[in-house]
C-alpha cells in the first residue's frame, strides 16, 4: 500500500477532541491528530505486514503513523539500525509501549536491547528496556525462567529514578515477571521486598505496588498450577 492514502484516511480520522484528552494524560500534541488506537488496529489488520510502509509512516512524525507502522512491520526485518533510530526519536509513552510491546518484543534483539536500555540516561529509551521485559514476560512462553531473573538486579538498580515515565515501567515489568509463574512470583515478590529497603521514594513506591498485586489472592490462585520453565 503506498503512503499518501493512509495519510489521508488517518487525518480522515484526526480528532482534535481526542488531543485535549490525550495531552492530559502526557502525551505531546506536537504532531497528533487525536486518532483512537481502535480505529488504528483495523487499519492495520486491513494494510497487512509491510516493512518498507512503515519505515515511510515512522518518518512522518505523526504521532498515530508511528503507532501505525509498530503495528504493521515485519519483526524478522527489523534490524538494530532501525531499533536504534525509532529509540532515538521516543517522545511520548504510549508510543514506546505500543512499539514495544507489538513490534520490538518479537525482535532476536528483544533481550539484548531490554538490558542496554534500561541503563540509558534518557527518559523514554530507559522507558522502552523496561517495556520490553514486561512485554517479553507475557508474550515470550517459551523462554526460562532464567531470562527473567536475569532482569532482577537491573530492576533493583534502577527502581530510584524517580522521574514517572521509568518509575512505571520499572514497576511494570516487576510485576508482569511476578505473574509469570508461582516460582517467579515468589522471586518477585523477594526482589519487591529487597528494594522496599532502599532509601528512595520512587523504590518504596515500586516494591508497595509490586508487592500489593503479587501477593494478592487473585494473583496468586491464577498461578497455581503453572509450570515452571
Amino acid at each position: 500500500m503506498k503512503l499518501e492514502p493512509v495519510l489521508k484516511e488517518l487525518r480522515s480520522k484526526a480528532n482534535p477532541k481526542n488531543v485535549e484528552g490525550m495531552v492530559r494524560f502526557g502525551i505531546s500534541r506536537e504532531g497528533t491528530l487525536g486518532v483512537s488506537i481502535y480505529d488504528l488496529r483495523p487499519m492495520a489488520k486491513r494494510i497487512g505486514k509491510d516493512h518498507k510502509l512503515a519505515g515511510e509512516l515512522w518518518a512522518t512524525g505523526i504521532h498515530e503513523a508511528r503507532l501505525l507502522a509498530g503495528y504493521i512491520d515485519e519483526p524478522e526485518k527489523v534490524s538494530e539500525r532501525q531499533m536504534e533510530a525509532w529509540a532515538a526519536d521516543f517522545d511520548s509513552w504510549d508510543v514506546v509501549d505500543q512499539i514495544c510491546s507489538s513490534l520490538f518484543d518479537q525482535t532476536g534483539l528483544a533481550y539484548a536491547k531490554a538490558v542496554e536500555w534500561s541503563a540509558r540516561d534518557e527518559e523514554f529509551v530507559k522507558r522502552a528496556g523496561f517495556v520490553l521485559m514486561a512485554a517479553l514476560s507475557v508474550h515470550d512462553k517459551s523462554a526460562s525462567d532464567k531470562e527473567f531473573e536475569r532482569f532482577f538486579p537491573i530492576i533493583s538498580r534502577e527502581s530510584t529514578d524517580e522521574r514517572n515515565f521509568v518509575k512505571k515501567a520499572v514497576n511494570w515489568a516487576l510485576r508482569q515477571i511476578g505473574k509469570r509463574n508461582l516460582a517467579l512470583n515468589k522471586k518477585a515478590i523477594k526482589a519487591a521486598e529487597k528494594i522496599s529497603r532502599i532509601d528512595s521514594r520512587s523504590a518504596r513506591w515500586i516494591a508497595a505496588d509490586t508487592l500489593r498485586e503479587l501477593r494478592s489472592d487473585k494473583v496468586r490462585a491464577r498461578l497455581a498450577g503453572k509450570p515452571r520453565r
